[in-house]
């Protein structure tokens, strides 16, 4: 019976941590870039019942095996692409394929992200608002001083001379002003990455620029959140937590009988 409350506990803390990382990923339907957490529950390994005589200890009779459930903080985030959206604002940005922006804080320390929602500081930096300014390939802040510019599929930026200008046209041929390029970075496991609930990124190893990566200029990286799977997994983690709550319940009150009235009788 207690083994059953021990089940019954670990199932209700798994549940509950589910709904946090489910509720999580809802919150941040909307955020650019933002990718996607899994939780992963898991089992102790198991072990074999038995039943021992009363007196006679070497009468051992095999009962079965029994697996506890373990409440753990295995999550895993899903790096799948979020679908480009053409925002038409100049200071957005979007990789397509593997890759992060990297963004220097004020402490020094580097975080990258997928988001590429960037603007101007009070000293012309390309920057992630609340967060820091923007690098290069080469770890370097952005200058740019303006954000009337356009950009290239390498991340490169230009001044903006008001040209109208077609889809896969050489920015450079046209004379327009080089302001710098936005750099993105890679990882070789992207699985050691830890990231904060705004999907900020550190660790991971070093990072290395890439030379071949893709960046749409005037775009936004949507969350790769499955809204529809999000709330299916929300309501099969709440009913399995309710549950788990109601059995409990139904546990004490028999441990309670046990106790008050059996034990009255003798």
């Amino acid at each position: 019976m207690f083994k059953g409350f021990y089940n019954l506990t670990s199932g209700m803390l798994t549940q509950q941590r589910n709904l946090n990382v489910v509720a999580n990923n809802l919150v941040n339907v909307s955020t650019a870039g933002y990718k996607s957490d899994r939780y992963s529950s898991s089992t102790f390994d198991e072990v074999m019942l038995v039943r021992l005589g009363t007196k006679n200890k070497q009468d051992v009779e095999e009962i079965g095996g029994w697996s506890y459930i373990r409440a753990s903080d295995q999550m895993y985030t899903i790096y799948d692409q979020g679908v480009p959206e053409p925002t038409g604002i100049a200071l957005d940005f979007c990789i397509e394929g593997d890759g992060f922006f990297a963004v220097q804080q004020e402490d020094g320390q580097t975080v990258y992200t997928r988001s590429g929602s960037f603007s101007l500081d009070e000293e012309g930096y390309l920057c992630m608002p609340g967060r820091g300014r923007v690098l290069d390939p080469s770890g370097r802040i952005i200058y740019l001083g303006t954000d009337k510019i356009r950009g290239d599929d390498r991340g490169n930026i230009y001044s903006d001379s008001g040209l109208a200008l077609g889809a896969g046209s050489n920015l450079g041929s046209y004379g327009l002003n080089y302001l710098g390029r936005v750099g993105v970075y890679t990882f070789e496991d992207n699985a050691a990455l830890e990231h904060d609930q705004r999907g900020f990124f550190t660790g991971g190893g070093q990072a290395t620029a890439s030379d071949d990566a893709r960046v749409h200029w005037g775009y936004l990286e949507r969350a790769n959140v499955d809204v529809v799977r999000e709330m299916t997994d929300m309501l099969t983690s709440q009913r399995a937590l309710q549950s788990c709550a109601q059995v409990s319940k139904m546990y004490d009150d028999v441990m309670s009988r046990a106790a008050n009235d059996i034990g009255r009788m003798g």
